[in-house]
């Protein structure tokens, strides 16, 4: 081992810290014993004596990446070097103090200097009292940052091997669930935590928001998710002062999370870096979902009975919470939502709604079609009360309806896309023929660059344009192929109601996708509307809804 600069007598130098640091990260344990926080402690404290550094401290960061700076006992570190109270800093090498060349550059070449800090790296003979031993540390620290990038890439290999097997790649599991002690990428059901998530689901079906549940179950002094982690004995990530304390944000994920289903899915996140922390969320589209591996939770009916009722979620407002019928209600002419219309001391017969559009830009766009929610209400229980009865007393003709419906649907839709798909691929052949004819006209002189430059532009964008459009309608053809009914679910639900006789918002969420109101038949005419119901799973179905309005 290298002997470099004794330490020189000093007294004030002497009653100043020798700070020595060290860290090791996961992917250093992997190289052996020779990184271990016992070895590098044991090599600082020898050279630290044997060259005459006094009053020394230890600064450990045991498990912390060298890609991050955000570490606590470095930090601490820092803390204590701008406070004055450190005069040399020794590492065992370069690699101890970071792997991010630019950041390790900053500290030995300008905050250590700044700070009239001394830096020693043992075993890379760097000792900022020598320049010249010190010229090929950046270099150093290019190859240290080298070395961490290509272990990210082994990581990730690795993960992506992993998550495209099947095997979850998340290390936390999800509420509800607890790790099989037979096999760690097993999920089995944490039966006192997954009773707490069916509430939430069936809280959230009942038209209760996710600030309410928090609240309930807050005052219901059920355990938090990290609180319930560590009464099991394990070790949460994050953990609150309030061990009741939920959050509508805790909800909402419980809510959206296909895990309950007994599905696993991976590649919901990401980095845009090895040096970066930040996680990103993946667009739904990039995830990998792998099916029934592991005992569901939730079934798949209420999970997609919860999605319909949060994707038209009703807001909490300074009157309290918006009626039943908020975010479901459509204008079926211009297609906005309806407005909800009250004011504080109405009755809820007096409630009414109007079309967003007109209510902002009045009558250059749409019209009122306002209707008020007591008559919204009597049509919808009119038609699921007709529709629940007929599939109960007729599964057969039920089954048979609505499989024509919605055949009858999906061959109108797949028949336009068709015909537009057939036009746009004829007209990129179209613009094919033109482009060549274009080049060859320019080659024999018959027309100028700039006018052939412009019109191939011209004929490239629309070109694009029409590409794009071909993808979507090719997406559009697909679905309506593969397109089924999802009659067997909606059954389900209807065997589970015996006799409507009022709704409230859970039944009008788990039957009714949406409801769209048609302006009145005679023009400024309040008298008559006309509404189209959407069943959830089923769509429309063929059963007349006229009502009159006072």
């Amino acid at each position: 081992m290298k002997q470099l600069n004794r330490q020189p007598a000093d007294a004030a130098l002497e009653s100043k810290i020798t700070a020595l640091y060290c860290r090791l990260s996961r992917d250093d344990e992997l190289q052996g014993d020779s990184n271990s926080i016992k070895n590098q402690k044991a090599i600082l404290k020898k050279y630290a004596d044997d060259n005459g550094f006094r009053n020394t401290e230890f600064f450990v960061d045991d498990g912390v990446s060298g890609t991050t700076f955000d570490r606590p006992d470095f930090q601490r570190m820092i803390a204590e070097m701008d406070a004055g109270r450190i005069a040399t800093i020794i590492v065992k090498d370069m690699s101890r103090l970071g792997r991010d060349y630019l950041k390790v550059g900053y500290y030995t070449e300008v905050a250590f200097p700044e700070a009239d800090v001394r830096f020693i790296a043992i075993n890379n003979g760097v000792d900022s009292a020598n320049q010249q031993d010190s010229d090929f540390t950046p270099f150093l620290n290019i190859i240290n940052e080298w070395y961490a990038k290509d272990t990210s890439k082994k990581i990730k290999a690795v993960f992506k091997a992993k998550g495209e097997s099947g095997k979850p790649l998340s290390t936390n599991v999800p509420y509800g669930y607890m790790k099989d002690p037979e096999n760690k990428d097993h999920w089995i059901i944490d039966e006192s935590a997954a009773e707490v998530v069916r509430q939430i689901f069936d809280l959230c079906i009942k038209g209760f928001g996710p600030s309410q549940i928090a609240d309930k179950l807050h005052d219901e002094k059920v355990l938090s998710p990290s609180a319930h982690l560590k009464a099991k004995g394990g070790n949460p990530a994050a953990q609150s002062y309030d061990e009741y304390g939920w959050s509508p944000s805790m909800i909402s994920r419980i809510l959206e999370r296909v895990e309950y289903l007994g599905h696993t899915a991976n590649f919901k996140t990401r980095r845009k870096s090895f040096k970066s922390k930040k996680k990103i969320e993946n667009d739904r589209t990039q995830w990998q979902i792998f099916e029934n591996t592991h005992e569901a939770i939730i079934s798949q009916d209420t999970f997609d009975t919860v999605q319909h009722i949060r994707n038209g979620r009703r807001r909490p407002t300074p009157l309290g919470e918006m009626p039943i019928l908020s975010g479901m209600v459509y204008c079926a002419d211009c297609g906005s939502k309806l407005y909800q219309v009250r004011c504080k001391g109405w009755p809820h017969e007096k409630e009414y709604m109007v079309c967003a559009s007109y209510r902002k830009k009045r009558k250059e766009t749409c019209t009122s079609h306002q209707i008020r929610n007591v008559e919204i209400e009597a049509a919808l229980l009119y038609a699921i009360q007709q529709v629940t009865t007929f599939a109960k007393e007729h599964e057969d003709e039920f089954v048979d309806l609505v499989t024509k419906n919605n055949m009858k649907s999906a061959e109108r839709a797949l028949r336009d896309s068709k015909k537009e798909y057939e036009q746009a691929i004829a007209r990129t052949k179209k613009l094919d023929t033109f482009i060549q004819k274009l080049f060859e006209d320019n080659v024999e002189g018959k027309i100028g660059d700039d006018r052939f430059m412009k019109m191939t532009a011209t004929y490239e964008a629309e070109q694009n344009q029409l590409k794009e459009r071909i993808a979507e309608l090719e997406a559009i053809i697909a679905e309506a192929n593969e397109q089924s009914t999802n009659i067997d679910s909606f059954l389900k639900i209807v065997h589970t109601y015996t006799d409507i006789q009022e709704l409230n918002a859970e039944i009008i969420r788990t039957f009714i996708e949406k409801v769209y109101v048609y302006q009145s038949e005679t023009k400024w005419s309040r008298n008559t509307k006309k509404l189209k119901i959407v069943f959830n799973f089923i769509g429309e179905v063929e059963i007349p809804t006229n009502i009159k309005t006072a």
